[in-house]
Order: structure tokens, then sequence, then C-alpha cells
């Protein structure tokens, strides 16, 4: 583990261009595995866990290449039906290759996953569906067991309990390879990464409608082929450098973003009093400087989106104690999602956190501290808080940014920010 030092208080002044979205880019590269020919996508963000999911790839029999953003992912012979643990528990996202080898190879083994501690992320939603696409799961020893077995069903419907976002993901991506049958999945995830999947899926020759509404459709089909796709911006790492700005107090234009994927964010700026423009046109938003002793405080409901993302969540908990005025956020997707709350608090925060709901008594001025990373957004959160501090901060545990946010070093250095990585 290494750790960050950054020095403050700074103003960011500049220009940012937002990365290629990790949480496309991962579901995107596990579908890979269900195409017959060569497949290519572009706007890959070099990032800790795009590399573990081409070591997962690589694992069970693929030639995986990446190079400026670019990967190239084609067989390389038979495919493996298990993937090791060491690899599984390095993230969440790499469960979702368990239902796409099971459909190629007739049966898989996956263990169960780790990644952030942000709370509870059982894998039984997971399990469930798959069970209601026609496969046999058997859980033992740490280790998922999916087989495939003959569909007894033209039409599938499936209802999510939760719009859980790697459920949708994977049950569509699994139910886009069962030739002959028909899915239908309810009460879905609406995210733009899932419409994202959807477009990708599509290039290969699936046949999917419905994302981004409550409702998709799948038509099996036999066979997909190769593609060469290009994946969406990163809204979360867009809406990380839009926070960063305007609790420091500069200002700047952060390009290659898709507005409407940042709404909720944009909305609450505006009801706080923010200065910023957009231009739809451009891609890119415009932030003006800001006098965070005059904006206001609001209450933020994280919900599923469109709602409010959870993601930005630790990092608008920075800007929500800097203005002058007290706020409220109700965390109500990861209830526990709130680890960050005690280390910000070193740095001078005033945060009271009752169940889900985190009370913030705005105004504090932030003072450099030694504190300690505990997941990836929780990294960012940290890194905007020590570059509003005044002093010296130590960002212990750091190396979870690298997991999402791609030459984030080189990029807030451009704006003007002292940050130095430093190796145990």
């Amino acid at each position: 583990m290494g750790k960050f030092m950054i020095e403050g208080p700074i103003k960011l002044d500049g220009e940012v261009k937002t990365s290629g979205s990790k949480n496309s880019a991962l579901p995107i590269m596990a579908a890979s595995i269900l195409s017959s020919g060569e497949v290519t996508l572009r706007n890959i963000p070099d990032l800790g866990d795009v590399r573990t999911m081409i070591d997962i790839l690589s694992s069970v029999g693929f030639r995986v290449d990446f190079k400026n953003n670019v990967l190239n992912i084609k067989k390389a012979g038979e495919i493996d039906s298990s993937v090791p643990y060491e690899l599984v528990s390095k993230m969440r996202a790499s469960f979702n290759v368990l239902g796409p080898l099971a459909v190629v190879n007739g049966e898989a083994t996956v263990a169960l996953p780790g990644g952030c501690s942000i709370g509870v992320r059982p894998v039984d939603f997971h399990i469930e569906g798959l069970k209601k696409l026609g496969f046999e799961v058997k859980q033992e020893h740490g280790f998922v067991t999916a087989k495939k077995l003959k569909a007894d069903r033209d039409t599938i419907n499936i209802y999510l309990k939760y719009p859980s976002v790697g459920t949708t993901e994977h049950l569509m991506t699994t139910a886009a390879l069962l030739g002959g049958t028909k899915t239908i999945l309810n009460n879905v995830a609406l995210e733009p990464e899932i419409v994202d999947l959807q477009n990708f899926l599509n290039s290969m020759g699936a046949r999917i409608t419905g994302a981004g509404t409550s409702t998709i459709m799948i038509e099996g089909v036999k066979e997909l082929t190769g593609t060469d796709y290009f994946i969406i911006p990163d809204r979360i790492e867009a809406g990380t450098f839009i926070i960063a700005m305007l609790a420091s107090g500069g200002s700047g234009t952060i390009k290659n973003i898709i507005p409407s994927h940042l709404n909720a964010l944009f909305e609450k700026l505006t009801e706080m009093g923010a200065k910023f423009e957009i231009s739809e046109n451009s891609k890119k938003v415009r932030i003006f400087p800001n006098d965070l002793a005059k904006m206001n405080g609001t209450k933020i409901d994280v919900e599923p989106y469109p709602g409010f993302p959870t993601d930005l969540q630790p990092q608008m908990m920075v800007l929500l104690s800097l203005i002058n005025s007290k706020s409220v956020i109700v965390e109500n997707v990861f209830k526990s999602r709130f680890l960050h709350v005690d280390e910000l608090k070193r740095m001078g925060a005033h945060i009271d956190v009752k169940g889900n709901t985190a009370i913030i008594d705005g105004g504090v001025k932030y003072t450099g501290a030694p504190v300690q990373a505990t997941d990836i957004r929780a990294s960012a959160a940290l890194v905007i808080a020590a570059i509003c501090a005044e002093g010296v901060s130590i960002i212990n545990k750091i190396e979870h940014i690298f997991r999402g946010y791609e030459k984030v070093i080189e990029k807030f250095r451009n704006l003007g920010a002292k940050i130095e990585y430093l190796h145990d």
C-alpha cells in the first residue's frame, strides 16, 4: 500500500477530460466472453479493476491486448470454466463472468467476489436470477457453480426484488445467448451503463430492447459475433472533478461528459446556488468561482439512478461540510456507506451519523491530518478534502483510488493540486 501527501489549500483551476466509464467497461468486458469473434473496445480506462478483469479473461483462455485505451479480446483456444479466488476476490464485478462462462461452456465455477467495504452486497439476486434463466446453481466452499440446463420455457419472466445494477447486467448478458428463449426482466436498474451494455451486446448481434426503462426484453440468439465498440464517458469521475472544483473554490472545465447522466447532481448544485454552465453540444461543463459561504444547504436522498448516485455521496459530503449551512444525506443504496465520515472528522468535519442518515453542520475549515481510505469513492473524497485543507494531509491505503480513477495524480496536478505519491 502507498499513500498520498497533499498540501492545501489550493483552488483547482484548468481543464480536465473525463476517461471512459469504469462501470461500463467491466460488464462489457465480461460480456465479451459470449463473442465467437474478436472484440475491440475503445475508450477503456487504464484502471486497477480493468487490469483485474483482463487477468480474469486471460486466465480462462482469452488473448487480451491493451494499449492506449484500446482493448482487443479474442479466444486463444479452449475456454476454461473456472475462475480462481485470487482474481475474483479483488472486485465485485468479476462475478458477472459466471453466467457468460456457463452459457459458453455449459458449466462454470466462480469464487464469491470481493471489492470495496461499503456494506453488504450479497450475490443472492444473481443466483436467484440465474436459476430462473434455467441454470442449476450451487454454492459451497466459497464458490458458486452454474450449470446450464435444457430450457423448458419459450418465455421467462423475471422480477427483480431490487433494481440491482450488477444483477441486471449479469442476467441481460447471460440471456442474450440463450437461443430460442425470450427473457423479460422487470424492475431492472436504469443506469446509463445498462444502456451502454445493451448497445454493445446488440452490436454483436444480440436482440435486446428496453435498457434505460424498468423492463428489458431479450430475444436470445445462438451466436454473437465480434464487434468494434466505443464506451461512454465516466459520469462518476466527471462528478468527482465537478465537486472538487466547487469545494476548492476554483474554476475550470470538465470535458467529455454526457450532461444528462449527471442530472441529479446538477439539480442539487443548482438548488444549492452553485454557479456553473452546461454545454450539451460540446459535452462539457464550466465551473465558475463560487463563494461557499453563500451557498445553500440541502437534503440529498441517495437512490438508484436517476436518483443521486451513491458513488458521489462521499465527495458531496466534503462540499456540504464546507458551505455555511446544515445539510442532510440519506443513503438508501449502501446503508453503511459512511466509513469515510470518521476520516473527514479527523480533518475537522462536523458530521453526525444516525443509521443511514448523515447530518452535516457546514462552515468548517478543513485542516491537514493523517487519514485512511476505505474504498474507491472515499479515497476521492479524502483527496478533495485534503486539497481544501490548511496544511499537509497524508492519505493512507490510497491504492483504492487507482481502481476507479485513471491518471488521477496527473489530472489533479494539471489543475494545480500539490499531490505526491509515497510508497510504503
